[in-house]
Protein backbone atom coordinates (compact mmCIF):
# COMPACT_ATOMS: atom_id res chain seq x y z
CA UNK A 1 0.00 0.00 0.00
CA UNK A 2 1.46 3.17 -1.09
CA UNK A 3 1.59 6.50 1.22
CA UNK A 4 -0.60 9.65 0.90
CA UNK A 5 2.52 11.53 -0.16
CA UNK A 6 3.11 9.09 -2.68
CA UNK A 7 -0.38 9.35 -4.19
CA UNK A 8 -0.39 12.76 -4.29
CA UNK A 9 3.41 12.07 -6.55
CA UNK A 10 1.58 10.47 -8.93
CA UNK A 11 -1.71 12.62 -9.31
CA UNK A 12 0.84 14.85 -10.07
CA UNK A 13 2.23 12.49 -12.59
CA UNK A 14 -0.62 12.00 -14.40
CA UNK A 15 -2.39 15.76 -14.43
CA UNK A 16 1.47 16.53 -16.22
CA UNK A 17 0.67 13.58 -18.65
CA UNK A 18 -2.84 15.54 -19.21
CA UNK A 19 -2.01 18.30 -19.70
CA UNK A 20 1.17 18.17 -21.64
CA UNK A 21 -0.33 15.36 -23.73
CA UNK A 22 3.19 13.77 -23.49
CA UNK A 23 2.90 9.88 -21.83
CA UNK A 24 4.48 10.22 -18.47
CA UNK A 25 5.77 7.22 -16.41
CA UNK A 26 3.58 4.53 -14.77
CA UNK A 27 2.27 4.43 -11.46
CA UNK A 28 3.70 0.71 -11.58
CA UNK A 29 6.99 1.72 -12.59
CA UNK A 30 7.33 4.62 -10.20
CA UNK A 31 6.04 2.41 -7.21
CA UNK A 32 5.68 -1.26 -7.81
CA UNK A 33 4.22 -2.10 -4.92
CA UNK A 34 1.37 -0.46 -5.86
CA UNK A 35 -2.05 -2.35 -4.77
CA UNK A 36 -5.40 -1.93 -6.90
CA UNK A 37 -6.85 0.19 -3.89
CA UNK A 38 -4.24 2.80 -4.46
CA UNK A 39 -5.10 3.00 -8.13
CA UNK A 40 -8.56 3.83 -7.65
CA UNK A 41 -7.59 6.37 -4.65
CA UNK A 42 -5.35 8.24 -7.23
CA UNK A 43 -7.96 7.80 -10.03
CA UNK A 44 -10.57 9.44 -7.06
CA UNK A 45 -7.74 12.01 -6.39
CA UNK A 46 -7.09 12.83 -9.45
CA UNK A 47 -10.86 13.28 -10.00
CA UNK A 48 -11.38 15.92 -7.02
CA UNK A 49 -8.08 17.94 -8.38
CA UNK A 50 -9.83 18.04 -11.83
CA UNK A 51 -13.24 19.17 -10.14
CA UNK A 52 -10.95 22.17 -8.50
CA UNK A 53 -10.07 23.29 -11.80
CA UNK A 54 -13.63 23.25 -13.23
CA UNK A 55 -14.87 20.07 -14.78
CA UNK A 56 -18.26 18.67 -13.18
CA UNK A 57 -18.45 15.16 -12.68
CA UNK A 58 -21.53 14.00 -15.27
CA UNK A 59 -21.19 9.92 -14.77
CA UNK A 60 -18.83 7.07 -14.18
CA UNK A 61 -17.19 4.96 -17.11
CA UNK A 62 -17.00 0.96 -16.32
CA UNK A 63 -14.14 -0.98 -18.57
CA UNK A 64 -12.64 -4.42 -19.14
CA UNK A 65 -16.13 -5.58 -19.34
CA UNK A 66 -16.25 -8.37 -21.67
CA UNK A 67 -13.61 -11.62 -21.32
CA UNK A 68 -11.39 -10.76 -24.03
CA UNK A 69 -10.58 -7.41 -22.29
CA UNK A 70 -10.39 -8.87 -19.03
CA UNK A 71 -7.80 -11.48 -20.34
CA UNK A 72 -5.94 -9.64 -22.12
CA UNK A 73 -5.49 -7.73 -18.80
CA UNK A 74 -5.00 -10.27 -16.48
CA UNK A 75 -8.22 -9.37 -14.13
CA UNK A 76 -11.25 -11.14 -13.85
CA UNK A 77 -13.50 -8.24 -12.70
CA UNK A 78 -14.38 -4.89 -14.92
CA UNK A 79 -12.98 -1.34 -13.92
CA UNK A 80 -14.26 1.66 -13.67
CA UNK A 81 -13.65 5.75 -13.60
CA UNK A 82 -15.32 8.85 -13.98
CA UNK A 83 -16.75 10.89 -16.71
CA UNK A 84 -16.29 14.58 -16.59
CA UNK A 85 -18.29 17.48 -18.66
CA UNK A 86 -15.51 18.37 -20.80
CA UNK A 87 -15.06 14.96 -22.27
CA UNK A 88 -18.64 15.07 -24.19
CA UNK A 89 -18.07 14.91 -28.22
CA UNK A 90 -20.79 16.48 -30.50
CA UNK A 91 -21.44 13.93 -33.16
CA UNK A 92 -19.72 13.91 -35.97
CA UNK A 93 -17.05 16.36 -34.55
CA UNK A 94 -13.79 17.02 -36.04
CA UNK A 95 -11.02 16.82 -33.10
CA UNK A 96 -7.41 17.54 -33.27
CA UNK A 97 -5.32 14.49 -33.14
CA UNK A 98 -2.85 16.41 -31.07
CA UNK A 99 -5.15 16.62 -28.21
CA UNK A 100 -4.54 13.12 -26.80
CA UNK A 101 -0.97 10.74 -26.67
CA UNK A 102 -2.46 7.27 -28.28
CA UNK A 103 -5.59 7.62 -28.95
CA UNK A 104 -8.35 4.92 -29.55
CA UNK A 105 -11.49 4.20 -29.75
CA UNK A 106 -14.60 2.01 -28.98
CA UNK A 107 -18.04 1.32 -29.69
CA UNK A 108 -20.36 0.84 -26.84
CA UNK A 109 -23.81 2.23 -24.90
CA UNK A 110 -24.54 4.77 -22.42
CA UNK A 111 -27.22 4.98 -20.16
CA UNK A 112 -28.58 8.06 -18.96
CA UNK A 113 -30.15 7.38 -15.48
CA UNK A 114 -33.53 9.12 -14.17
CA UNK A 115 -33.93 7.58 -10.79
CA UNK A 116 -30.77 6.60 -8.32
CA UNK A 117 -28.80 3.33 -8.10
CA UNK A 118 -26.97 2.88 -4.89
CA UNK A 119 -25.76 -0.73 -4.40
CA UNK A 120 -25.80 -3.33 -3.09
CA UNK A 121 -28.37 -5.70 -4.26
CA UNK A 122 -28.69 -3.68 -7.44
CA UNK A 123 -28.97 -6.16 -10.21
CA UNK A 124 -30.37 -6.17 -13.93
CA UNK A 125 -34.03 -5.13 -13.77
CA UNK A 126 -33.21 -2.31 -10.98
CA UNK A 127 -31.03 -1.06 -13.85
CA UNK A 128 -33.40 -1.33 -16.75
CA UNK A 129 -36.16 0.35 -13.79
CA UNK A 130 -33.73 3.15 -13.66
CA UNK A 131 -32.90 3.54 -17.15
CA UNK A 132 -34.30 6.92 -18.70
CA UNK A 133 -32.47 5.82 -22.15
CA UNK A 134 -30.02 4.22 -23.56
CA UNK A 135 -27.77 5.91 -26.51
CA UNK A 136 -25.64 4.71 -29.09
CA UNK A 137 -21.96 6.15 -28.12
CA UNK A 138 -18.27 5.91 -29.09
CA UNK A 139 -15.69 6.08 -26.27
CA UNK A 140 -12.17 7.70 -27.00
CA UNK A 141 -9.86 6.16 -24.50
CA UNK A 142 -5.84 7.24 -24.08
CA UNK A 143 -2.89 5.99 -22.03
CA UNK A 144 -1.44 8.63 -20.64
CA UNK A 145 1.39 6.36 -19.49
CA UNK A 146 3.70 4.07 -21.22
CA UNK A 147 3.81 0.53 -22.08
CA UNK A 148 4.01 -1.95 -20.73
CA UNK A 149 0.75 -0.99 -18.91
CA UNK A 150 -1.04 -2.89 -16.10
CA UNK A 151 -4.09 -2.66 -14.42
CA UNK A 152 -2.97 -0.60 -11.75
CA UNK A 153 -2.08 2.10 -14.13
CA UNK A 154 -5.31 1.98 -16.17
CA UNK A 155 -7.06 2.34 -13.31
CA UNK A 156 -5.12 5.32 -12.00
CA UNK A 157 -5.31 7.05 -14.96
CA UNK A 158 -9.36 7.11 -15.07
CA UNK A 159 -9.49 4.05 -17.00
CA UNK A 160 -7.77 5.76 -19.81
CA UNK A 161 -11.04 8.24 -20.35
CA UNK A 162 -10.61 10.73 -23.13
CA UNK A 163 -13.65 11.57 -24.92
CA UNK A 164 -17.36 10.48 -25.38
CA UNK A 165 -19.47 10.87 -28.76
CA UNK A 166 -23.37 10.10 -28.14
CA UNK A 167 -25.33 9.82 -31.38
CA UNK A 168 -28.02 7.11 -33.25
CA UNK A 169 -31.36 7.10 -31.58
CA UNK A 170 -31.73 7.10 -28.17
CA UNK A 171 -33.89 3.93 -26.99
CA UNK A 172 -35.60 3.40 -23.77
CA UNK A 173 -34.43 0.12 -22.44
CA UNK A 174 -37.84 -1.62 -22.92
CA UNK A 175 -37.61 -0.60 -26.94
CA UNK A 176 -34.98 -3.39 -27.79
CA UNK A 177 -33.16 -6.59 -25.93
CA UNK A 178 -30.19 -4.67 -25.52
CA UNK A 179 -28.23 -8.17 -25.79
CA UNK A 180 -28.70 -7.81 -29.29
CA UNK A 181 -27.66 -3.81 -30.21
CA UNK A 182 -24.92 -4.39 -32.63
CA UNK A 183 -22.05 -2.15 -34.53
CA UNK A 184 -20.02 -2.25 -37.15
CA UNK A 185 -16.84 -0.29 -36.35
CA UNK A 186 -15.08 1.63 -39.16
CA UNK A 187 -11.79 3.38 -39.42
CA UNK A 188 -12.52 5.15 -43.14
CA UNK A 189 -13.45 2.87 -45.25
CA UNK A 190 -13.00 -0.40 -44.04
CA UNK A 191 -14.82 -2.51 -41.25
CA UNK A 192 -12.09 -2.56 -38.35
CA UNK A 193 -14.24 -4.56 -35.63
CA UNK A 194 -17.75 -5.70 -35.44
CA UNK A 195 -19.80 -7.32 -32.21
CA UNK A 196 -22.95 -7.39 -30.50
CA UNK A 197 -23.56 -5.68 -26.82
CA UNK A 198 -24.46 -9.22 -25.16
CA UNK A 199 -20.45 -9.52 -24.72
CA UNK A 200 -20.78 -7.05 -22.00
CA UNK A 201 -21.26 -9.46 -18.95
CA UNK A 202 -24.11 -11.18 -20.98
CA UNK A 203 -26.00 -7.97 -20.59
CA UNK A 204 -24.59 -4.25 -20.79
CA UNK A 205 -26.95 -3.16 -17.95
CA UNK A 206 -25.32 -5.73 -15.44
CA UNK A 207 -21.94 -3.58 -16.04
CA UNK A 208 -24.15 -0.65 -14.13
CA UNK A 209 -25.52 -3.15 -11.97
CA UNK A 210 -21.91 -4.10 -11.06
CA UNK A 211 -20.64 -0.53 -10.70
CA UNK A 212 -23.56 0.44 -8.27
CA UNK A 213 -22.59 -2.41 -6.26
CA UNK A 214 -19.02 -1.97 -6.26
CA UNK A 215 -19.42 1.57 -5.10
CA UNK A 216 -21.58 0.64 -2.14
CA UNK A 217 -19.13 0.11 0.45
CA UNK A 218 -18.28 3.79 -0.30
CA UNK A 219 -21.92 5.16 0.25
CA UNK A 220 -21.83 6.30 -3.50
CA UNK A 221 -25.26 6.63 -5.52
CA UNK A 222 -25.52 6.76 -9.40
CA UNK A 223 -27.25 9.85 -9.53
CA UNK A 224 -30.35 10.82 -11.84
CA UNK A 225 -28.97 12.49 -15.28
CA UNK A 226 -25.43 10.62 -14.76
CA UNK A 227 -24.15 8.84 -17.97
CA UNK A 228 -23.09 5.25 -17.09
CA UNK A 229 -20.82 3.90 -19.86
CA UNK A 230 -20.99 0.02 -19.87
CA UNK A 231 -18.11 -0.97 -21.58
CA UNK A 232 -17.02 -1.85 -24.99
CA UNK A 233 -17.96 -4.99 -26.83
CA UNK A 234 -14.96 -5.07 -29.65
CA UNK A 235 -11.58 -4.69 -29.09
CA UNK A 236 -10.44 -0.85 -29.07
CA UNK A 237 -9.24 0.57 -32.35
CA UNK A 238 -6.09 2.59 -33.14
CA UNK A 239 -6.61 6.68 -34.56
CA UNK A 240 -4.24 8.46 -36.35
CA UNK A 241 -4.58 12.00 -37.54
CA UNK A 242 -6.68 12.09 -40.54
CA UNK A 243 -8.94 9.24 -39.76
CA UNK A 244 -12.67 8.98 -39.33
CA UNK A 245 -14.24 6.16 -37.01
CA UNK A 246 -17.89 5.51 -37.77
CA UNK A 247 -20.14 3.16 -35.29
CA UNK A 248 -22.69 2.01 -37.06
CA UNK A 249 -25.67 0.28 -34.40
CA UNK A 250 -28.21 -0.31 -37.59
CA UNK A 251 -31.65 0.77 -36.72
CA UNK A 252 -30.28 3.07 -33.52
CA UNK A 253 -28.31 4.99 -36.30
CA UNK A 254 -24.33 6.23 -36.24
CA UNK A 255 -21.42 7.47 -34.24
CA UNK A 256 -18.80 9.32 -35.65
CA UNK A 257 -15.82 11.79 -34.68
CA UNK A 258 -12.37 12.57 -36.95
CA UNK A 259 -9.18 12.96 -35.84
CA UNK A 260 -7.58 16.03 -37.71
Amino acid sequence: MLTQEQRESVVASLAKSHETKVQGQRPSEMFPEIEIADSYAISSMLADHWVSKGARIIGHKVGLTSKAMQASSKIDEPDYGYIFDDLLIENGAKVPFENYCVPRVEPELTFVLKEPLKGPGVGLVDVLKATDYVVPSIEIIDARVTEPRKIFDTVADNGAAAGLILGGRPMRPDEVDLRWVGAIFHRNSDIEETGIAAGVLGHPAMAIAWLANKLAPFGTTLEPGHMMLSGSFTRPVWAAKGDTLLADFGPLGTVSVQFT
